[in-house]
């Protein structure tokens, strides 16, 4: 009888730290559902899709579209289509994003240029180390590589 109880003991022992195990690994897991402000694939590509869509509009400041942009009037526009809301100002676009670091940043993702800490300039990450983008006076839309290593990039939430 001894033995018998003590099998049933070791089982249902066994049993429980199976189930907390479980347990710690499911609460410790991270979650299976993106965050709200993620920026899934899907809407990665319809960003750069639609911002490609205007390769050759005029540079023109403070335009934003349709036929004509500067560079934040550029972004606001593109993300007005997926009914995200930006200011029409590249640092005011910078203080509204969710920052990310550039291992994760992601084609749609926001990709500011800066000079000290000023923003002065703010494109849509097209992949491959390359933006679309709205310029300066004199150019149109059209992607472009990314030129230097000040930058920081941001995710519309």
């Amino acid at each position: 009888m001894f033995l018998s109880v003590h099998r049933t003991l070791s089982c249902a022992t066994a049993l429980a730290v199976a189930v907390l195990t479980l347990l710690v690994l499911l609460v410790s897991a991270p979650p299976l559902t993106p965050r709200a402000d993620a920026l899934t694939v899907r809407q990665g590509d319809r960003i750069v899709a639609i911002a490609a869509s205007k390769r050759g509009a005029p540079y023109r400041w403070g335009a934003d579209g349709p036929r004509a942009f500067d560079c934040s009037g550029f972004t606001k526009w593109v993300f007005a289509r997926l009914g995200r809301s930006l200011p029409h100002s590249s640092a005011r676009q910078a203080a509204r994003v969710r920052h990310v670091r550039a291992s994760e940043r992601r084609r749609g993702d926001l990709v500011f240029f800066r000079s000290g800490g000023r923003v002065y300039h703010v494109a849509i990450y097209a992949g491959r180390n390359s933006v679309w983008h709205a310029p300066r006076p004199g150019e149109r839309v059209h992607r472009e590589r990314i030129w230097t290593r000040s930058v920081s990039y941001g995710r519309v939430r």
